[in-house]
């Protein structure tokens, strides 16, 4: 069974620990089965790759690796801090991610 990570793809988030500590990127991709996300921009690692149509020439691609997702955090839309993933249920029946400080909507669809 997958653990259910506490950050989407697309939202804005602060790494919280580690080496990149302190830089804000948007969530690329969330990999629930290893618990893991990867941040535009943040954890570069250069990879070998050979010559093929997309790297005519070869050499060495930076690209983004996984981090943890628990030293990430959310950036709240509303109040613009780092927080943690609060559930809140609405008037309609909806239960949506909220900011654990301020209240305001996680998601970007409300």
């Amino acid at each position: 069974m997958q653990a259910k990570v506490h950050v989407k793809k697309g939202d804005t988030v602060l790494v919280a620990s580690g080496k990149y500590k302190g830089r804000v990127g948007k969530v690329k991709a969330v990999l629930p089965r290893k618990m893991a996300v990867i941040v535009e921009g943040v954890n570069l690692v250069k990879k070998a790759v050979r010559p093929s149509p997309k790297h005519p020439q070869g050499g060495f691609v930076e690209q983004e690796a996984p981090l943890h997702a628990s030293k990430v955090r959310p950036i709240c839309p509303a109040c613009g801090k780092p927080t943690r993933v609060r559930k809140k249920f609405l008037e309609d029946g909806r239960k949506i991610r909220a900011c654990a400080k301020c209240g305001g909507s996680l998601d970007v669809e409300e």
